[in-house]
């Protein structure tokens, strides 16, 4: 029986012919690299088999498992605890992965990822097709592969795709996204051989041919799928055009492969490709020239595609075969699922914040801003449960820690009665969204989500209600527990003192429209919250200047979203003075200090601050002795942000 959101998005959810298979929809789960949930030897471990159950659960048609490395001297390796799968001892798991992919009615593809220029991890060298040196400084030092290492290579990619298939799997991939070995030999960035492997773009390309023809020698009766660009976004180093991109597309249809998956941008690509900065559907266009190009050879695509209303569409117009997506699933597991029940509302939507990214990038485990339960699908103190005890719970503050909790806690059977302040929920994430420069309908979405939650749980919102210890005493029977979720307030004591009447705005008030700016603007603080706020000041024609005790900007934002603030802050014209103290805030201006010791006076008609903030957990001593048990999460234990609000939420309302 048809679905009510199957019959809404009947392209993404039809049946497709793949060769020799049938896929349930047209949903390709993405590889999303290495989870870097396993051994520093390549094995896999309990963890990594249980997220994937979870992935193999998610209703795609065909799930590709994540990027392995093909070879035993380890150059492939991108990161510490990347999979291997150059040996048959590593088989076992592979076996179980495959397994349960195939039960949930998946086809089974295993990715082949051999880093090439940022491989070699353990090595502190990496190899690459020409000695071309790194512009980001934590990869290795390059070295030119050989004729015979390439013949080497090669060799180990058909054995490990063969390999593969002996686990189960019903094909492979071999990727060239975010600038691997494959993506190496194609581009003339870091292509400068002057032999049969390098110089004109069919030259390039032959490295690619020669592995399709060796995969599709060891594995003549499995599919093959190929990752690659359909923009470098590598213009300033001298990479590839778009154009030369669908020239090698070209070449790997012409050699049979049986897939493409259009991909965007490099590691070291100084523009943006999959952050809440690109509008969703943005790189679409690139998908859609695939399939002009190539309309025999199947085209996944799913680049900052996070909507599966969208993806649907596309497939409706034929801009490309299969919606290929991995974030939006790391973010929420259960979204094919609730898309086929018509129940989109419901969606953890990815916001773009590149925690994943981050995290990986700093040789760590992958997590989730939005999913709290990622990576510990293991361990059962992360699963929500039915309580043992049913317990009428009131939550301070609707903030996203306090709505976290309050969803959590409401599906595992408590009674939950949110108290807010103000007269919506959302907290501060409300006016940081309202004045992000970004995709702003990403971080809205995180209030829109706990908005359909609180409704379809039951959950009882009293917005405009301050509780305080006389409120307190009149409920003093009526719950059983109490969770402060107050947030951040600002440090005014830390301030400067001010002279002339002049006013000290506070940010959060500035950001939710509360307080009027007029003319030159001085912003005190240069974290995330004091660089949004001046961005978008600077963007309404406001000339802004942020100060900055710390030596650099953007101290508190994600590493790999810190690059776009200071972006914005040049394109913006945005002045800043770092490293400065301020003295004191007067009819002159701000009057600052700097590291040298020198002091200055910036002209601001208004002035806002940012920072410092505080948490704002006074009510933990004001209730201690007045109800059973107390708690208290988000920034209200320490300000830090969206993430660890959520997932400190989340493990509160899955014990208590």
């Amino acid at each position: 029986m048809t679905k009510p959101g199957e019959a809404k998005l009947s392209y993404l959810f039809q049946k497709a012919k793949w060769g020799r298979f049938e896929l349930k929809n047209r949903v390709k789960y993405g590889a999303c690299c290495v989870s870097n949930y396993n051994t520093r030897d390549g094995h896999i471990t309990p963890r990594e088999l249980a997220r994937t159950k979870v992935i193999a659960e998610t209703g795609c048609g065909m799930i590709t498992n994540q990027g392995a490395y093909p070879d035993p001297r380890g150059e492939g390796k991108a990161y510490f605890r990347q999979v291997a799968i150059f040996d048959d001892k590593f088989l076992p798991q592979f076996e179980i992965i495959a397994r349960a992919i195939h039960d949930n009615g998946g086809v089974a593809i295993q990715q082949i990822l051999h880093a090439g220029r940022y491989g070699g991890i353990d090595l502190g060298y990496c190899v690459q097709p020409s000695i071309v040196p790194q512009t980001l400084p934590h990869f290795r030092s390059p070295r030119e592969i050989t004729r015979e290492q390439i013949r080497q290579t090669v060799k180990e990619h058909a054995e490990a795709a063969a390999r593969a298939v002996k686990a189960g799997f019903d094909g492979t991939e071999v990727t060239s996204f975010m600038g691997y070995l494959l993506a190496n030999f194609n581009s003339r960035f870091t292509n400068q051989r002057t032999d049969e492997y390098g110089g004109s773009i069919e030259n390039r390309g032959r490295f690619m041919r020669e592995l399709i023809d060796a995969i599709k020698q060891a594995t003549p009766d499995n599919p093959l799928i190929l990752r690659l660009n359909g923009a470098e976004l590598m213009d300033r180093w001298g990479g590839n055009s778009e154009d030369e991109c669908f020239e090698l597309m070209q070449q790997a249809a012409d050699c049979g492969v049986d897939m493409i998956s259009v991909t965007v941008g490099w590691q070291e690509a100084p523009d943006s490709s999959i952050g809440r900065d690109i509008p969703p559907g943005h790189w679409n266009r690139l998908a859609a020239r695939a399939k002009k190009l190539l309309p025999e050879v199947p085209i996944a695509f799913g680049v900052r595609l996070p909507d599966p209303v969208m993806a649907n569409e596309c497939i409706k117009n034929g801009e490309f075969d299969f919606w290929e997506v991995c974030r939006p699933l790391l973010a929420d597991p259960h979204m094919l699922r609730k898309a086929a029940e018509d129940r989109l509302d419901e969606v953890r939507r990815c916001v773009g914040s590149l925690n994943c990214l981050s995290r990986l990038f700093r040789d760590l485990p992958y997590t989730c801003t939005m999913n709290p339960a990622l990576g510990h699908e293991v361990e059962p103190e992360y699963a929500i449960t039915p309580a043992a005890v049913k317990k009428k719970i009131m939550v301070i503050g609707a903030g996203p820690a306090g709505m976290e909790f309050a969803v959590t806690a409401a599906q595992r059977g408590h009674d939950v009665t949110v108290f807010e302040k103000s007269d919506r929920i959302g907290g501060m994430l409300t006016g940081y969204a309202a004045n992000d420069l970004a995709n702003r309908a990403d971080l809205q979405s995180v209030i829109s989500y706990y908005e359909a939650m609180a409704g379809k749980l039951g959950i009882a919102l009293r917005l405009g209600t301050t509780v305080d210890p006389h409120l307190m005493r009149e409920m003093l029977h009526d719950f059983d527990v109490a969770v402060v979720a107050t947030g951040t307030a600002l440090h005014r004591a830390a301030l400067p003192p001010t002279e002339d009447g002049r006013k000290i705005l506070d940010g959060l008030d500035v950001a939710l429209g509360k307080e009027t700016v007029n003319g030159a603007v001085a912003v005190l603080g240069g974290g995330k919250v004091g660089l949004t706020i001046a961005e978008s000041l600077a963007s309404r024609g406001h000339p802004v200047t942020i100060i900055e005790t710390q030596k650099r900007l953007a101290g508190d934002v994600m590493p790999s979203f810190k690059w776009r603030h200071t972006a914005w802050v040049e394109e913006l014209k945005i002045a800043s003075v770092t490293g400065a103290r301020v003295s004191k805030v007067s009819a002159e201006g701000v009057h600052v200090i700097d590291g040298k010791g020198e002091k200055r006076i910036i002209g601001a008609d208004t002035v806002i601050a940012a920072s410092p903030r505080i948490s704002n957990h006074g009510l933990m001593n004001d209730f201690e002795w007045m109800i059973d048990e107390l708690h208290v999460c988000g920034d209200a234990v320490l300000p830090r942000g969206l993430g660890p609000s959520i997932h400190d939420a989340y493990r509160l309302g899955c014990r208590v």
